[in-house]
């Protein structure tokens, strides 16, 4: 429903701003201003999004409060101007009243007053931006009293305006008095976008979550703030929030089916975030259940009354945010089940390093000079996509790495704090794992130099001998996805990128053999024809290496000089034979679907196709 809000609250913001138009101009024209210049100001709304609210924000807070200020100075003019008695409208007295004099037809017009409540949600979307007591000083000292001081003037006005003598049907701009609409009609439009600006980052921002727990098909996420880790921009999400805007204002084109649409989704909102508090207040602040029960009573009840007057106007507009909803929770059930059950077969087939030594030190099969970089979402054990690829090709390359990129929810890593490398198996078996870790900020390198970064961070693991994890666990990196192995084995090191330790080991990469420093500073690879390139790493004078780490860099030097593959999983997931027709359309079309639509996963390097190896494997869940 916030998704669903996200769409409809820019739509009728913009549009009822725009509607103030047909004051000016008679009613056979201002038709046709209002639907294309609410087109016209949505499309720059969402074609802005890219520079980040940071960019923008600048202008926000002018606005806002030259926009609260002037319905509020307004509203006091009306108020003092028509009707200062409609102070009493405030005592909750005069709704019952009024409900017990007009009845069901009191009831059913209660879901027309919905909108002047729309928009408080998103003031939750904004808690990623400003400090919870930021925003309650601003709600209670300038929102609120602006926004009742309005209402009031409003009423105030209509009190002696029961019947107005023309077509219009809008009375905010009505009240206002003539020689003001034109600047309040601008500052209203700016206001608006403002408004929508805050609903559009909270869809991102509801979108990032869900993607995160795996209810969510894999997005673009680009984050537009090095500070401030909330403030996003999500590419696919933004342009789908448009089209789907424009369909409405053009489908529309009426703010009256508008704010049943909007006014059904925001009650929606706040009857399940009413709920919700409720388990917030027994689960996290240990109060009684009593109270929980109390709130839900209290506050659900009026939500409720809101809520069913909503319903009513379901073929008036109102099935809009249904029909979204429904749409959006059927593409997160199927992707998620997908996903879960994906997860589930790969933790379940995840080949054991037990397996692996039982195999020896050539694995049973061809070891071929070459590096095999092999991309994995997993942090410990081996993926099922490798024994796949042996099973059916029993050939793999001398030096193994599996390698696993994880972005991490800060700006920048730290250079020193790159690369965790750590040996799967004994050091005979060549065989290595390696974790890269990126911030969301930080600038991705091309093939080459990540390739030599990598293979140097290798190197280095090799010359210190390291074997502890420095206070670095796999827990602190993904305890879902690592669950509860950690072999002997895989116990790794922090390595830096070789900028962050010079006086370590160096890579060098030469056309042809050329004269250098003392065997003592270098370990060469054995000498090659002149057309062919040679790797050497240059290593500190002062630490010994032992016998067996210096044959294991020279293997790995070996390895980097006839060149790097890399292997990346393709998946296929079907249902089995013999499984539901539910679960069929689910995985086999919808899932399917899903997954050859969205972003694959992201790597932090541009992989060359030149030596790009892809795995396919079907998983039968």
């Amino acid at each position: 429903m916030v998704i669903g809000d996200g769409i409809l609250t820019p739509a009728i913001s913009v549009f009822s701003a725009v509607s103030g138009v047909e004051l000016a101009m008679s009613k056979e024209h201002h038709q046709y201003i209002e639907v294309p210049a609410t087109c016209i100001i949505l499309i720059a709304l969402f074609a802005l999004q890219h520079y980040g609210t940071h960019r923008v924000g600048f202008l926000f807070a002018p606005v806002v409060i030259t926009w609260l200020l002037c319905i509020s100075s307004i509203g006091l003019y009306n108020i003092v101007y028509w009707n200062p008695h409609v102070y009493q409208a405030l005592s909750p007295y005069y709704m019952y009243k009024f409900l017990k004099k007009t009845q069901r037809e009191g009831w059913m017009s209660l879901g027309g007053i919905l909108l002047c409540i729309t928009g408080s949600e998103a003031m939750f979307a904004d808690l990623g931006h400003f400090s919870q007591f930021s925003i309650q000083i601003a709600f209670t000292t300038m929102v609120y009293p602006s926004l009742i001081l309005a209402y009031m003037g409003q009423a105030a006005y209509l009190s002696k305006h029961h019947v107005i003598q023309s077509d219009y049907h809008i009375g905010f701009y009505v009240s206002v008095p003539e020689k003001l609409r034109w600047p309040v009609l601008a500052i209203a439009i700016l206001a608006a976008v403002v408004g929508s600006q805050a609903i559009i980052t909270g869809t991102f921002s509801i979108i990032k979550q869900c993607s995160a727990l795996g209810c969510f098909p894999r997005v673009k996420i680009v984050h537009t703030s090095s500070k401030i880790h909330g403030q996003i921009y999500i590419p696919e999400i933004n342009w789908t929030l448009m089209l789907l805007c424009l369909a409405v204002t053009i489908g529309f084109r009426d703010t009256k089916r508008m704010g049943n649409a909007s006014g059904l989704a925001v009650i929606t909102v706040m009857l399940v975030t009413t709920c919700l508090m409720s388990l917030i207040i027994v689960l996290c602040w240990h109060r009684s259940v009593f109270l929980a029960i109390a709130f839900v009573v209290f506050f659900g009840t009026i939500e409720a009354l809101y809520f069913s007057a909503s319903l009513i106007k379901f073929l008036e507009g109102a099935w809009v945010p249904i029909a979204l909803s429904f749409l959006f929770m059927i593409v997160m059930c199927v992707w998620h089940y997908g996903t879960l059950k994906k997860y589930e077969f790969d933790v379940q087939n995840k080949v054991s390093v037990d397996w692996l030594l039982s195999l020896g030190p050539s694995l049973g099969i061809v070891r071929v000079r070459g590096i095999g970089l092999i991309h994995t979402e997993l942090v410990s054990g081996i993926p099922a996509i490798f024994s796949h690829f042996v099973t059916n090709l029993p050939a793999f390359h001398q030096v193994l790495v599996f390698l696993c990129v994880k972005s991490v929810p800060v700006p920048h890593v730290k250079h020193e704090e790159r690369f965790l490398v750590g040996h799967i198996g004994p050091r005979e078996y060549r065989m290595y794992r390696c974790i890269v870790r990126y911030g969301y900020r930080d600038a991705h390198k091309d093939d080459m130099v990540f390739e030599n970064d990598l293979v140097c961070s290798i190197a280095e693991f090799i010359r210190t001998g390291k074997s502890s994890i420095n206070g670095v666990t796999l827990d602190d990196l993904d305890a879902a996805a690592a669950g509860n192995e950690k072999d002997i084995y895989e116990d790794m090191t922090v390595v830096g990128t070789p900028s962050t330790h010079l006086d370590g080991i160096q890579l060098r990469v030469d056309e042809a053999d050329q004269a250098g420093p003392s065997e003592l500073r270098e370990i060469r690879s054995p000498p090659v024809s002149k057309s062919r390139k040679r790797v050497r790493f240059v290593i500190p004078e002062s630490p010994k290496i032992d016998s067996i780490a210096r044959e294991e860099l020279r293997d790995l030097m070996e390895a980097r000089e006839a060149g790097i593959a890399y292997i990346l999983g393709h998946s296929y997931v079907k249902a089995k034979q013999g499984s539901s027709l539910v679960k069929k359309l689910a995985i086999n079309y919808g899932y399917d679907f899903l997954r050859r639509n969205c972003r694959s996963p992201t790597y932090a390097f541009s992989v060359p196709h030149a030596s790009t190896l892809e795995v396919g494997m079907v998983y039968y869940i």
